[in-house]
């Protein structure tokens, strides 16, 4: 079978070996700050305990790789199939997502057990070079594949995280002056902010060697109209003068469904900033600090960067846009929302089995976003990556590039 969802460039099983344990250790690095009462609170069905997603990852390589390569393998706990699976409906039942806080047991302690385990066990399956014979091997796309789910999961234990803790009213401090989304945009001068590109056909879609998720391909022609696109993203102190002028007020600037979702949640200001005594803060990982201005700004729902860019008379850029232009402008602060939904591309595929639940079941209700965050793994994306949400959510470091 020739996979889909994972094309990879590395040709020998040493190279595996040695990316697996650099990503598997940078997961357990995330944790040293941790207590263990840290691991279990759920506070909403979007986010998941640290617990939940460190055992998640480690499934994922015993539910796909150790069962199907390693001969004679014992599973680690039969019940962790049942506890630990995401959303694969091909593999079985599972804990419902909304409740996998409930789960006081397995401990901390077992969970780490587990890791180790299965960390054996796959240190013994790539010492097997002749599985690796053949350079592209369904299981060596697959261990990449894992290997960049984890990665994925890494952003998520942060993001995850951050969300549980501004919810105690402690502010809880994850690591010390620990604030990547607090690197500043350089000034905006003269018209240099946009870059203008000429209509035309434009190829967009992943093409050459190493990895890429499903949803990248198949490679295909797009016709772009003339645009102009920003090299900077929306700061703190742009997006406060629309808090400022009424911006969540004004029905005339919101989508219909946005417009029901700010009065239905109370939606005043992005989510972490809080207004004290007419001083704006705003909740890191570092603890509640002072609002930058010159920071992009962060976790804001695609419906607030829709009335944001309404309001500037201009709009969002779509993902082709966006991905034609790349190399024009920095990118990799913030996830940037973009005016495309997620759809399969021309000639998308899925492959068969579990592996096929990976992107193309979600291609619905959804918005693309592009390029990375802060808290995004380093070489974790590229220029085609398509990230997705639904356009309510804003607990990933999302921002605001605009178009006209």
């Amino acid at each position: 079978m020739t996979m889909q969802a994972a094309h990879s460039a590395l040709p020998l099983s040493a190279s595996l070996s040695d990316s697996y344990r650099r990503v598997r250790a940078r997961t357990e690095e995330l944790c040293e700050p941790l207590e263990v009462e840290d691991y279990i609170p759920q506070p909403t069905v979007d986010v998941s305990p640290p617990k939940w997603n460190i055992a998640h990852t480690t499934w994922f390589f015993e539910e796909m790789i150790l069962k199907k390569f390693l001969g004679g393998y014992r599973v680690f706990d039969s019940d962790f199939a049942f506890l630990f699976n995401s959303y694969y409906n091909t593999v079985g039942d599972r804990t419902l997502r909304d409740h996998r806080g409930d789960l006081s047991r397995p401990t901390v302690k077992r969970v780490f057990e587990y890791r180790r385990y299965v960390d054996g066990e796959m240190a013994k399956l790539l010492a097997d070079e002749s599985l690796f014979s053949e350079p592209g091997s369904e299981l060596e796309e697959l261990v990449v594949l894992g290997l960049n789910h984890e990665q994925q999961h890494q952003e998520l234990f942060l993001t995850d995280l951050k969300y549980t803790f501004s919810v105690n009213p402690l502010f809880p401090v994850y690591r010390e002056n620990y604030v990547p989304e607090e690197a500043s945009e350089p000034p905006a001068s003269g018209d240099g902010r946009f870059i203008t590109l000429e209509g035309g056909i434009v190829e967009i879609g992943h093409t050459g060697g190493g990895f890429c998720f499903d949803n990248e391909l198949a490679r295909h022609k797009v016709y772009l109209d003339d645009h102009s696109i920003a090299t900077r993203l929306v700061t703190n102190a742009e997006f406060l003068e629309f808090v400022n002028d009424g911006g969540y007020r004004d029905h005339r600037l919101w989508h219909s469904e946005g417009w029901d979702w700010v009065n239905r949640e109370g939606v005043a200001s992005p989510l972490y900033w809080y207004d004290r005594d007419g001083e704006w803060l705003h909740f890191t990982l570092g603890g509640l600090r002072m609002l930058p201005m010159e920071a992009p700004v962060c976790h804001v729902s695609l419906y607030e960067a829709s009335a944001f860019a309404e309001w500037k008379g201009m709009r969002l850029p779509t993902e082709f846009e966006w991905e034609a232009a790349n190399e024009r402008f920095d990118w990799g602060k913030r996830w940037e929302w973009t005016n495309s939904a997620y759809l399969p591309y021309p000639g998308f595929r899925k492959p068969e089995g579990a592996v096929g639940e990976y992107n193309g079941k979600f291609m619905m209700n959804q918005m693309v976003l592009r390029g990375a965050s802060v808290v995004t793994p380093e070489g974790h994306s590229r220029p085609t990556y398509r990230n997705f949400f639904h356009p309510h959510l804003r607990w990933q470091f999302t921002g605001i590039r605009l178009a006209k």
